[in-house]
């Protein structure tokens, strides 16, 4: 093997490691109640209504899909779903606290 294709393989291995590392990160729901103190606030009064930025009902997370948990939570951090305190919240989360709180609400009823 040339010098050339080995610095090739090499660099093409240094990207394709964020991404396969960022798709082995697994949920733990035992890991997720210091996680959800931010979460209890709103979602867990059944009936809740949030008044800012408007009034809104504030939507049931517990039994929800992890993967929409998931996909919700990095949608506020990426800023494609607007609504500024959970974009707040969102962004001081790492995909390791995004998946164990996932898998949490995944597991209530």
């Amino acid at each position: 093997m040339n010098r050339l294709t080995a610095v090739l393989l090499l660099a093409g291995a240094f990207q394709a490691t964020p991404a396969a590392l960022a798709a082995d990160v697994v949920g733990n729901p035992a890991a997720a109640p210091s996680k959800i103190e931010m979460c209890i606030g709103c979602h867990a009064i059944p009936g809740y209504k949030a008044t800012f930025p408007e009034v809104f009902p504030v939507p049931k997370i517990g039994g929800q899909s992890a993967k929409y948990i998931e996909a919700a939570l990095k949608g506020y951090q990426k800023g494609d779903r607007k609504h500024p305190s959970m974009q707040g919240i969102a962004v001081s989360l790492s995909d390791q606290d995004i998946a164990d709180i996932a898998a949490y609400y995944a597991k209530q009823k």
